[in-house]
């Protein structure tokens, strides 16, 4: 396991600040109660849920051109066919894992090939199992053309928590299967539309693992 660069900064602050706040109580006070060690302890576990927000764990990803995994550690809150209007303008079905904000962070390609779009949009930050939040939110799309000519697209909705998406992908480049597409600090959600003829293997409330789960076949 290792911390991510999304939170280097952030965990460096939190640790920075932890120090400093024991340093000024040991400096300032002359004796100690139970209240001050409580004070310090609540201060540390602070900072060690912070820097626990980045953590990144070691997994022997999936790698299979057949199938479509999990872009994000959560759990399955939708399930179901729709119209999908930004890039794909047809039917399909949307599967979306909620990344509460203690699940692992980083965004991986639920399928290797080309990144042919992405595309980011200000807007709101309303709770991330809203329904409406995939396209009221602030969000980044992006889309993915397979080797065999089918397209995936992945968007990254930040919540009511998460006020920060940091998208990887480029246009015009060859992305691999499990590699890292993102990061949304501090949880949200994580939308895929994939082919109407896919076959899925998850269902709502299924918890799952990015780079891991496996959602569906095409």
């Amino acid at each position: 396991m290792y911390i991510h660069k999304e939170g280097y900064k952030i965990s460096a602050a939190a640790i920075a600040i932890a120090i400093g706040i024991t340093s000024l109580l040991v400096f300032i006070l002359d004796s100690w109660n139970v209240y001050w060690y409580i004070l310090v302890a609540f201060v540390w576990i602070l900072a060690g849920i912070v820097i626990r927000f980045f953590r990144i764990p070691k997994r022997e990803l999936v790698h299979n051109a057949n199938q479509i995994i999990a872009s994000a550690d959560g759990t399955i809150v939708v399930v179901e066919k729709v119209f999908e209007p930004e890039v794909l303008n047809q039917e399909c079905i949307q599967i979306s894992t909620f990344m509460s904000p203690n699940n692992v962070h980083v965004n991986r390609y639920p399928v290797g090939g080309k990144v042919v779009y992405t595309n980011y949009h200000s807007g709101k930050y309303l709770i991330a199992k809203h329904p409406k939040s995939s396209t009221l939110n602030e969000r980044t799309t992006i889309c993915i053309e397979t080797e065999s000519g089918q397209k995936v697209v992945v968007r990254q909705i930040a919540g009511a928590l998460a006020r920060r998406i940091v998208c990887y992908a480029k246009e015009g480049e060859q992305v691999t299967q499990g590699a890292e597409l993102g990061f949304i600090k501090f949880g949200s959600r994580v939308d895929l539309f994939i082919p109407l003829d896919s076959t899925v293997h998850v269902d709502l409330e299924d918890k799952v693992k990015g780079g891991l789960s496996i959602l569906a076949s095409l």
